[in-house]
């Protein structure tokens, strides 16, 4: 079986996941209490302005070398505070237009690497719900392990992941039931 043969469940699961991720966001809100407001916001803004910063992924304190982790005046700054990543866009309206594009060509992209790899583990002959588990967990994997790693490596809490994850269990259970009801 040709995987042109599983567009449906694919543009399907992409849709449902599109949607999903809709409601999460713009009805549910759910990750609305993970970004907190600045204090001081128009004095971090003129400062972070001053630096004339591209865009980028920006630490401080910041360790060229991981050598250098442990000198006293690295220490210091990290016992002081504060210890940020800071993530810069291009200045500008956020272009959600495009955000959105990239979003559901995402959706797309797991889609069709949920759908081969059921096509490759089970064949054409797949019992459907077979198919759709196996693609429910993978497309669960694919949209929820980053955060883990955002848990791990850059400061994001562990409340906000465990929220990313919920999400990616709705992405999950959705392309499985695409996959279960569109199966060939």
């Amino acid at each position: 079986m040709a995987i042109t043969q599983l567009w449906l469940p694919i543009i399907a699961a992409a849709v449902f996941v599109f949607i999903a991720s809709s409601l999460v966001h713009m009805v549910f809100k759910w990750h609305q209490p993970d970004y907190k407001a600045l204090k001081n916001e128009e004095d971090v803004r003129k400062t972070l302005s001053a630096g004339e910063l591209t865009p980028g992924i920006y630490v401080t304190p910041y360790c060229g070398d991981m050598k250098d982790m442990g000198s006293e005046k690295v220490q210091q700054q990290y016992r002081d505070g504060p210890v940020a990543f800071i993530t810069v866009i291009a200045p500008g309206v956020p272009k959600m237009g495009k955000s959105l594009g990239q979003w559901f060509l995402l959706n797309l992209a797991i889609a069709t690497l949920g759908a081969l790899l059921a096509l490759q583990a089970f064949g054409v002959t797949a019992n459907p719900r077979q198919a759709a588990h196996l693609v429910g967990i993978f497309t669960m994997i694919a949209y929820g392990c980053g955060s883990i790693q955002d848990s791990i490596w850059m400061g994001r809490t562990w409340s906000s992941t465990l929220k990313y994850l919920l999400d990616a269990f709705i992405y999950g259970a959705v392309s499985a039931l695409s996959f279960n009801f569109l199966w060939p």
